[in-house]
């Protein structure tokens, strides 16, 4: 069986996206993981990654033409928002007050604003959920075993039961999303940049909240 373009393409940018990966989200992970950090802040981080990602699908909603893909990114909605609640749950249970805590006190991040100036639906899945769920699978794997290591079991089971089953959907929405708008070159193009945008940004994201807390298992992108 011969594959369509659209599937040979994906494919490809996969391998590509997964070197990429390997280089900018590799780490001494066993030296990394015995430092323990603030759990409480850190699950702030993963409080703004996830509604910046509940807002950026909603905001694409309405100018998404694709039905199954307006679709994908409703769903999406609702599960970033979700994950929200549960990590919000948790800190609860552990004493921590947020109701004066708004996690986007100091402004959406660069990737958001960059997101949200995509108006191709080629360049919001190739950025958003092709790219940026990508790297929130592989930085959430980290940080479960982060979690697990310093004995937050509650928060790792929810982390790989609840939230990177709908991350790794979400991604899956990209990737299949891709592969039937990819017709040609140019599509390609318009893809790979879109891709290249959202991990350069996400890298310089990571390495600024890396200095600021001094550790590098963040959860989520």
């Amino acid at each position: 069986m011969t594959l369509s373009f659209g599937v040979k393409t994906v494919n490809t940018l996969k391998q590509e996206l997964q070197r990429r990966l390997d280089v900018l989200e590799q780490y001494p992970i066993e030296q990394e993981l015995a430092r323990e950090g603030n759990l409480t802040a850190l699950l702030k981080i993963a409080l703004k990654n996830e509604v910046e990602a509940s807002e950026i699908a909603a905001y694409w909603l309405p100018t998404t033409s694709e039905i199954d893909i307006k679709l994908g990114f409703a769903r999406q909605v609702g599960d970033e928002a979700r994950h929200y609640r549960l990590i919000c749950e948790f800190l609860e249970k552990r004493g921590v007050s947020l109701e004066d805590f708004n996690p986007l006190a100091e402004g959406h991040s660069p990737l958001f604003a960059a997101l949200q100036g995509m108006s191709r639906t080629v360049e919001r899945l190739a950025a958003g959920q092709f790219t940026r769920e990508a790297i929130a699978i592989r930085r959430n794997e980290m940080f479960i075993r982060y979690l697990e290591k310093h004995g937050h079991m509650d928060m790792a089971r929810i982390y790989r039961d609840q939230i990177q089953p709908d991350e790794t959907h979400h991604h899956e929405l990209g990737c299949q999303g891709l592969e039937q708008l990819l017709k040609n070159d140019a599509d390609v193009s318009a893809a790979r940049a879109a891709m290249e945008r959202t991990l350069s940004i996400a890298d310089e994201m990571k390495k600024a909240v890396q200095k600021k807390s001094g550790l590098k298992t963040l959860p989520g992108c």
